[in-house]
């Protein structure tokens, strides 16, 4: 029987004995990691072969793979598309995807690095059973080598790690921690805050704590800060910007520590997206009550209307539009359109709506100005949300 799709096969490696299935790598055992490596890449059929070594069985519970002895491979169901893997070789998904889709002729394979390879035939009984002879990943690979001809360019090497003694382990946490940085982060986030929570992720990752439990901690630091806007002195002011800070900082650790564990949940990106807007909006209000108390007049808490007001219409807007009916893997909210050719106006807003407004209320609040930032988000929250409107309008004409 051949299915569409792929098949995995990982081969269990003999290795140097430093390194086995059940070595953490960034909170999850490495051979967990490759199987939900595959299973993100939308590989459905996943075939563990081992002849049953004690803990194989615990470590895939939950996952869709499979353990299989040698000699049963060619009894089960299988693709034309075969992709096999070596258990000391961790690849991201978006590469087992390429491998996936990338088209090959039959009876060719393409091999980008030693330990992985993606094999198009019309015959897969011929592999598996190529596999199931094998008495190690060395041998399996090597009579691949021997039966089908390369194909495809080769791809560079930022798509997998290999991990095959401790020395390695660092190495590949370092490269997981890497590839959580989004392309679309602004300038501070990406190269200050980044690093920081990145840093805090790595010790939290070996925790039980989960992305929702974060997410609830980083919004009772942001409410916390919002309380020491409502004084007018510049101490008080400066350490609600620090927690507004450390709360933006923190704000990365759930979805770094969701991805990191294949823990995403629908749920978590709600409580993400929200959570930041009630932040914004509750140090908006306390920056205009403190100032209306300072100053004994209306005006501030005008202001503080215009602004959260202005926020949460455009967060109302940027939910409906982008991430209510999203269904894909991966962050719930990435961009605030879905347009595959953003205008420079959708650019623009995108550029608004990063984080790195933050420093600039930390600087005022050093000076015990931040109510000059709330003038400005009382006029820009709610020309953001005409923004928004703007550029919709535009693509549902082009549409």
């Amino acid at each position: 029987m051949v299915m569409k799709g792929a098949t995995v096969l990982i081969m269990m490696t003999k290795g140097s004995g430093e390194i086995s299935p059940d070595t953490v790598v960034a909170g999850i055992p490495l051979l967990r990691r490759i199987v939900m490596a595959a299973s993100r890449a939308g590989c459905h059929e996943i075939l563990v072969v081992d002849t049953g070594r004690p803990g194989l069985t615990r470590l895939l519970t939950g996952t869709r793979a499979v353990l299989l002895p040698p000699d049963k491979l060619t009894d089960y169901p299988h693709s034309s598309r075969i992709l096999v893997l070596a258990s000391n070789l961790l690849p991201r998904p978006s590469l087992l995807t390429h491998l996936t889709e990338m088209p090959l002729r039959a009876e060719t394979m393409h091999v980008p690095a030693s330990g992985i390879a993606a094999v198009e035939t019309a015959d897969p009984k011929a592999i598996l059973s190529i596999v199931g002879r094998a008495d190690d990943d060395l041998s399996a690979f090597s009579g691949l080598e021997r039966t089908y001809q390369r194909a495809g360019a080769l791809i560079d090497g930022a798509g997998w790690v290999r991990v095959s003694s401790r020395a390695d382990l660092r190495n590949a946490e370092r490269w997981l921690l890497r590839g959580l940085i989004k392309d679309a982060e602004g300038f501070m986030s990406r190269h200050f805050e980044r690093k920081i929570s990145l840093a805090v992720t790595r010790r939290l990752v070996r925790t039980d704590i989960t992305p929702n439990q974060m997410t609830a901690v980083s919004v009772a630091i942001g409410l916390l800060g919002a309380l020491f806007f409502l004084s007018s002195i510049p101490a008080y002011q400066l350490t609600g910007a620090l927690l507004f800070l450390l709360h933006s900082i923190l704000d990365g650790c759930d979805g770094e520590i969701a991805r990191l564990k294949y823990l995403e949940s629908r749920l978590g990106g709600i409580l993400d997206f929200w959570g930041d807007n009630v932040v914004h909006s509750a140090v908006f209000v306390c920056i205009g009550l403190g100032w209306q108390m300072a100053i004994k007049a209306p005006a501030p808490l005008v202001l503080a209307v215009s602004a959260v007001i202005g926020t949460l219409l455009s967060a109302g807007f940027v939910y409906r539009q982008t991430m209510r009916n999203k269904v894909s893997e991966g962050p719930l909210f990435t961009s605030i359109t879905n347009s595959e050719a953003p205008s420079r106006l959708t650019t623009l807003a995108d550029s608004l709506a990063k984080r790195d407004f933050i420093y600039l209320v930390v600087i005022l609040s050093a000076l015990g100005k931040a109510h000059w930032f709330l003038v400005l988000a009382a006029i820009g929250a709610p020309l953001f949300f005409f923004i928004l409107l703007w550029t919709s309008r535009r693509e549902r004409v082009k549409a």
